[in-house]
């Protein structure tokens, strides 16, 4: 039997090797006091019934709040919780509408530290910083796809690859979105597209808005054009001129999906 190794690894093995001990997610030490860091942000993920909760260290919280640039030493922690479910496996909301938290899944860090990140090839860094996995075991996770982690952070080189930056420098907006019904309209709430399929004529355009907590991107699936990082009650607009059908996804949670046709 093979043991066939994850391509990411193989993709990584290979960078590190060049400086040993240099680079790579190993450099990220489980961060066991992340409880008294600042708890930045939840989260109620509807696509995978998760609870989530987001921790910054209080200095690069302070300077993300400060407008200034987010300092080397940073550390910013993802917990992952499964959501308690009901008998029909629908999350349980408290009384202010949010999901509760049940048991943990993993936790996932990232690390900022100057000078790391120059061992990476460019379509891979994401400047000075450095990502690590564990278990709810604390343990670390060999078998993350770390270049995923990358990829999904790339895109977004001018918020410093911080896809929450806004709610680490507490300017994400807040209250209910009134979202536009008309037939070129798209909500994006619960982690869904709604509608999911939509037809225009061409020359004409498709409206999304967000209406998440979450931050979203409106990825088109064949060019990979991206829309900018969507916030709550922001809105992108396209035209699209050539018939044909455009399946799309989020570009910072792939499991949403939706498709334009074009007559």
């Amino acid at each position: 039997m093979k043991n066939h190794v994850p391509g990411v690894l193989v993709v990584l093995a290979v960078v590190f090797a060049a400086v040993p001990g240099s680079a790579g997610p190993e450099k990220i030490a489980f961060p066991a006091n992340y409880k008294d860091h600042v708890l930045y942000a939840t989260v109620d993920r509807y696509d995978n019934k998760q609870y989530r909760e987001l921790y910054g260290t209080a200095e690069g919280v302070k300077a993300a709040r400060e407008g200034k640039p987010i300092p080397s030493g940073t550390v910013l922690t993802l917990v992952q919780y499964k959501a308690q479910v009901d008998a029909a496996g629908n999350p349980v909301k408290d009384v202010n509408g949010r999901f509760i938290k049940g048991d943990m899944v993993g936790i996932t860090v990232m690390e900022k530290r100057t000078g790391w990140g120059t061992e990476y090839p460019d379509d891979i860094r994401n400047g000075e910083w450095e990502y690590s996995a564990f278990g709810a075991d604390q343990k670390f996770n060999d078998k993350a796809n770390y270049k995923a982690c990358f990829q999904c952070h790339k895109p977004h080189a001018k918020q410093d690859f911080v896809i929450s930056l806004a709610r680490l420098a507490g300017k994400a907006p807040g209250g209910p979105v009134a979202m536009k019904t008309s037939p070129n309209d798209v909500g994006i709430s619960g982690f869904a597209f709604g509608p999911g399929q939509v037809t225009v004529a061409a020359g004409q355009y498709v409206t999304w808005t967000n209406g998440d907590d979450s931050p979203h991107q409106v990825t088109l699936t064949q060019s990979q054009e991206r829309s900018a990082v969507l916030l709550k009650g922001q809105s992108h607009t396209r035209a699209f001129a050539a018939p044909g059908v455009y399946d799309y996804s989020c570009g910072l949670h792939p499991n949403m999906k939706g498709s334009v046709e074009v007559k």
